[in-house]
């Protein structure tokens, strides 16, 4: 989505710089000119249904799935520490697409600590785990959920999603009615006079309500991700922190603006709009028509961005998910779109712009902006950075606190390092096409090879992007070409950026995976030596139940060596 990355990801650095290391988080949305009262949603153990209190959920677990959480727990006698891992242990289950046998599950299973850490981020079931009966408690009656009960939830759901339309609708109308006022004002107290807004302003009527996605009423029937997903980027923070990369926006003006021969009397799409910005480089540009898309808030703040700019005439505001809006076009000549994630597919944004080149983008002449991207892979080795952040908790003013600890490899971290932590050569393992690649595409395994430069022992891989603006659909990318070759062939006019660690740090930063070496065979760390040829596989896929995650698995190991010699680790980036 243009201008965002957001949330979900554990290890959140959205607030707090001096956490650059993990994931962003993303504030939950505030609703902006409406409020409510928050209240508990305790989302089921075995599937999506949210209930307002942990009892009723596992009475409907009990009668709908046979999965009995108070007989577990008191059969394995769990104090709270127990329900915890207990609670962890079957979501992870479910999670990884495992049958859940409440006979089978013993003591043992529950021995990890790593469990008492939250598979479900912001869990309220654990929140509410006194709200439980104890032991030997009979659960009070008033509170059960019959079989025949179950439809309620659906109607109040349904009942739910309603009233957030009506909420929506009512927002969109207090947003057109500011707006007229503003304009009114501003006529009054001579702001039009201005020469640059004068004749932009003089007739321009307020805006008019966002058109509707469909001809009918659409129930938003999104998971709770999803809906976490768009919120997130309904504050300014994290479009301040998109607009002052100037290595991203710079680049995305300058092609552009470059090539306003491309964009003059074109209809532009560009999707996931954010606060408006290369909609309106594109209508600076020449775009006789552009249609700005977004399924978040900030479409509002849009609206009145391209007002105040004099740019409404030009640029419409369409709310919804590009899937379910309806266009007031046929075709469109050009698609731009910031989509690009961490290690470029978290999010699963990519897979929207695609739908959309493939239903709305004029074939052979249509134009995605940018064109292609590049992914690269490298070994590590930053022994200082292991120490600062990962055996940082062995001794912390002289208290081993490893329980700190745990967990902490199994997630992939955003950093931007130097060049120096680089050990070995890099290689481009992915090209995309946005012209012709598929959602097929995005999911894969492929195979990589560096020569290791380093006298330090391997750390981990560091993974980034390229991401290339070519001029037409029919001009290519060579696969191993960095963007800075790329550039130096075409030309001082050629727009292209990177994420990677040689050049100046983008939010995107890069993805560092350190290996868990605790976890891998005894000795295995010794192997690898400067100049020793290393060769393995990366692999991008999609976590069950968390479409916008992401999974990243790297095998390697020294040249020849196959099966059981090489080493492998998976990362999460969820």
């Amino acid at each position: 989505m243009a201008e965002a990355y957001p949330p979900s990801i554990s290890d959140g650095s959205s607030s707090d710089n001096s956490e650059a290391g993990n994931w962003l988080q993303g504030d939950q949305d505030d609703g902006d000119d409406f409020s409510e009262q928050e209240t508990v949603q305790v989302i089921s153990l075995m599937d999506d249904k949210v209930f307002d209190d942990a009892l009723a959920m596992v009475t409907y677990c009990k009668e709908k799935y046979g999965l009995d959480f108070l007989g577990v727990r008191d059969r394995l006698g769990l104090d709270f520490y127990g329900s915890i891992k207990l609670i962890n242990f079957i979501r992870q289950k479910v999670h990884d697409g495992k049958t859940v046998k409440p006979d089978d599950i013993k003591a043992s299973d529950l021995e990890d600590d790593s469990l008492l850490k939250p598979v479900l981020e912001d869990d309220a079931l654990i929140v509410c785990l006194d709200d439980l009966p104890a032991a030997g408690e009979a659960a009070p009656q008033a509170r059960e959920i019959k079989q025949k009960e179950v439809p309620a939830v659906d109607e109040l759901l349904r009942k739910n999603a309603q009233l957030q339309e009506e909420l929506e609708k009512l927002s969109q109308q207090f947003s057109n009615y500011r707006l007229a006022v503003q304009q009114t004002l501003d006529q009054r107290w001579g702001e039009d006079d201005k020469p640059e807004s004068s004749k932009a302003r003089a007739e321009a009527p307020a805006p008019a309500p966002a058109p509707a996605t469909n001809g009918t009423e659409k129930k938003d029937d999104s998971p709770p991700e999803a809906t976490y997903y768009f919120e997130s980027y309904a504050h300014n923070d994290i479009h301040e922190t998109m607009l002052k990369d100037t290595i991203r926006t710079n680049a995305y003006r300058d092609f552009i603006y470059n090539n306003k021969a491309i964009f003059a009397g074109k209809t532009v799409l560009d999707i996931g709009c954010g606060t408006g910005i290369l909609s309106m480089f594109a209508a600076k540009a020449g775009a006789a028509k552009v249609l700005a898309v977004d399924n978040s808030a900030i479409i509002d703040k849009a609206r009145e961005n391209i007002f105040n700019n004099g740019l409404d005439n030009v640029i419409t505001c369409i709310r919804g998910k590009i899937e379910e809006v309806t266009l007031p076009v046929p075709t469109v000549d050009i698609i731009v779109s910031e989509w690009m994630g961490y290690c470029l597919l978290y999010e699963a944004m990519l897979p929207s712009v695609l739908y959309a080149r493939d239903k709305y983008l004029k074939p052979d002449t249509g134009l995605l902006v940018p064109s292609h991207t590049s992914m690269w892979i490298a070994p590590v080795a930053d022994e200082e950075y292991v120490t600062d952040n990962m055996d940082f908790w062995r001794d912390v003013y002289g208290f081993d606190m490893k329980a700190m600890q745990e967990g902490t490899y199994a997630n992939c971290r955003i950093e931007h390092l130097p060049d120096a932590a680089v050990a070995g050569t890099a290689q481009c393992f992915r090209m995309l096409d946005l012209h012709t690649c598929t959602k097929e595409d995005l999911v894969f395994n492929e195979k990589w090879t560096s020569t290791y430069t380093s006298k330090d022992k391997l750390d981990g891989f560091l993974v980034w992007f390229d991401t290339f603006f070519c001029e037409s659909r029919q001009e290519q990318v060579e696969k191993q070409l960095t963007w800075k070759q790329w550039m130096d062939v075409k030309g001082k006019e050629s727009v292209a950026f990177t994420t990677g660690p040689f050049d100046k740090e983008t939010h995107w930063r890069q993805g560092l995976m350190l290996i868990d070496h605790a976890k891998q065979p005894k000795g295995s760390e010794e192997k690898v030596k400067e100049g020793a040829r290393l060769e393995g596989e990366i692999e991008y896929a999609i976590p069950e139940g968390h479409h916008r995650g992401l999974n990243i698995k790297v095998t390697w190991g020294l040249e020849g060596e196959e099966g059981e010699k090489r080493l492998s680790q998976m990362w999460m980036c969820h």
